[in-house]
């Protein structure tokens, strides 16, 4: 009898670009995308889905990566802040407004800050300080008090509706 584990080739579409790997039922798609496709920008903090450090965009969704097997995702279209980018590998606006309003520390929190904003504004493209901090409620970070983070959601919604006038 074999002890080896059962192996799956899982296949997504990761920052716009084809990727796949053969991993266990098991590999939760925080390692996958870590270890596997070798993205380091997603952060495993807690490993119980509270901190929100490991969210990514799993067809443009927020998700905690640490609790979802790669495999329940094989054929989706994921976002980690690496793909958070201008498509001329230029910061993104949620990226920009964090560097323009201090919204960073350590740094351990904002991958999953970016993508869950990105995703917000893409729903509340014009949101009062109150939303904005409702939106990040589910991130956890150490380091801020949050003034910054939330003035960030804010900027980037300023960046974002100031490209789309143009």
């Amino acid at each position: 009898m074999s002890s080896a584990e059962e192996l799956y080739e899982v296949s997504l579409v990761v920052n716009g670009v084809p990727r796949s790997a053969t991993v266990p039922a098991r590999r939760l798609l925080s390692d996958f995308l870590r270890h596997d496709l070798e993205l380091t920008g997603t952060h495993v903090g807690c490993e119980h889905g509270v901190c929100g450090a490991c969210t990514v965009l799993v067809d443009g969704r927020p998700i905690r990566s640490c609790l979802q097997f790669a495999v329940t995702v094989d054929g989706a279209e994921v976002t980690t802040v690496e793909g958070c980018t201008r498509p001329d590998g230029e910061l993104g606006h949620v990226q920009q407004a964090f560097r323009d309003c201090h919204g960073l520390q350590c740094g351990f929190c904002t991958p999953g800050f970016v993508t869950t904003i990105t995703a917000y504004l893409d729903e509340n493209p014009a949101p009062t300080a109150e939303q904005a901090r409702e939106a990040i409620a589910g991130n956890l970070c150490r380091c801020t008090g949050y003034q910054n983070i939330v003035a960030s959601v804010l900027r980037a919604a300023e960046l974002r509706a100031g490209e789309a006038s143009r």
